[in-house]
């Protein structure tokens, strides 16, 4: 009898190990999951902690179109940009200053792209896993040409949607996570309307083109 349970168990390990997913095969997953809702626009927020306290961020995207809140110890800041132009609305000053965007982009997809590749230059490996979620911890390859690239990431991915549910990192000291990120974006949330918002003084300081 025990020849025969030791032989199932040895049975259902090689089955549960053929059937594994490697940490690349998840995040290829995730991508082409991702890639599913280029057209549909993303929304996620943001921690950075730096010594003052944390900054929260919502940002919605929505192909090169893009708003950003940000607040921090009561004071908030929203930012539209569509590509080439950024509009900045300062909520306690109730004034937007519009200039023109030093950020060119030809992406179609906004924030999806930063899922796009992300792994490239890493070498990503499973930390945990649980449940319902995969735990990858991803460092910086010796040979990863880019400089600015962070030392180390930690990516969060739902077992049953293969979604990120979160990415923290370190950049140049700060630490950023990455969060609660959903899909269905419209074209309202990402354009600034001077009629939502009364009474507010428009800055214009876009250089003449």
């Amino acid at each position: 009898m025990k020849k025969l349970f030791a032989t199932l168990i040895a049975i259902v390990a090689f089955v549960a190990v053929a059937i594994a997913q490697t940490p690349q095969e998840i995040v290829s997953q995730m991508e082409a999951e991702m890639s599913k809702h280029e057209k549909e626009g993303v929304f996620m927020m943001a921690d950075a902690k730096i010594i003052l306290g944390t900054i929260t961020t919502k940002t919605y995207s929505l192909g090169k179109k893009t708003r950003s809140e940000a607040s921090m110890l009561g004071v908030e800041i929203i930012t539209w940009t569509d590509g080439e132009t950024v509009w900045t609305y300062n909520v306690k000053d109730n004034e937007v200053q519009i200039e023109n965007s030093n950020l060119k982009t030809n992406s179609e997809s906004g924030d999806l792209d930063m899922f796009n590749g992300i792994t490239d230059g890493y070498d990503v490996s499973i930390d945990k896993e649980t449940a319902k979620e995969w735990h990858l911890v991803c460092k910086k390859s010796k040979d990863n040409p880019d400089k600015d690239a962070p030392k180390k990431m930690d990516l969060v991915i739902a077992k049953d949607t293969y979604r990120p549910i979160s990415l923290s990192t370190k950049v140049e000291g700060i630490k950023i996570t990455m969060y609660n990120i959903n899909f269905g974006v419209t074209e309202e949330e990402v354009t600034f309307n001077p009629a939502n918002y009364p009474g507010v003084k428009i800055n214009d300081k876009r250089e003449k083109q």
